[in-house]
């Protein structure tokens, strides 16, 4: 009688474990960007950055492979530390489609858990109305409570290499490198 009841416990434990749901959070968009960089006439490296990063992630602490990550940005939070050049950005010549397609969103597919705290996030990237598969190589920075907020936080890296031409962007390559480096850095906090 007393293995069958422990038997039946230990099964109830694991199935309410196995229906656990992911923890939901939002973007902390005061802490949240993206920054790039690409070669300008093999003359020096330029920068730029997004913000206004909003959306959730699903986060699965006991099988992050679960989890998810949706997430949106404005084209029009672009800048790069020079007027003119923000101004000649957001023209036809690159995201002057801007109008049509004002936001850039990643939608996760899959994870792939490689580490303790490192996975590759595979999902669909919409940017200047093309929408392609992205891969983006993610640390998990730290997992805890926020000291200052007093809830559940979340802190992550992702870096990821785009070209430009797939997203008809590519005006001046490969003069202007087609490839641009992303780096990502956001954090988030537990919704609700």
């Amino acid at each position: 009688m007393f293995k069958t009841a422990t038997l039946t416990a230990a099964l109830a434990l694991a199935a309410t474990a196995a229906l656990a749901e992911p923890q939901d959070y939002a973007f902390d968009t005061a802490h949240s960007q993206i920054v790039f960089d690409y070669n300008h006439l093999g003359f020096s490296t330029t920068t730029g950055m997004f913000g206004g990063i909003t959306g959730t992630i699903a986060f699965d602490a006991e099988d992050p492979a679960a989890s998810s990550v949706n997430a949106s940005f404005p084209v029009a939070s672009l800048m790069t530390g020079d007027k003119g050049r923000d101004e000649h950005f957001l023209s036809a010549d690159f995201f002057g489609s801007a109008a049509a397609a004002p936001e850039v969103t990643f939608v996760s597919k899959s994870i792939e858990v490689t580490g303790d705290n490192t996975a590759l996030i595979t999902g669909d990237l919409t940017l200047n109305g093309v929408t392609k598969e992205t891969v983006l190589d993610t640390v998990l920075n730290q997992q805890g409570n926020h000291p200052m907020e007093n809830k559940p936080w979340l802190g992550f890296s992702a870096t990821t290499t785009l070209k430009r031409s797939d997203f008809n962007l590519g005006m001046f390559a490969p003069a202007v490198s087609d490839e641009v480096e992303v780096s990502i850095s956001v954090e988030a906090m537990a919704a609700g």
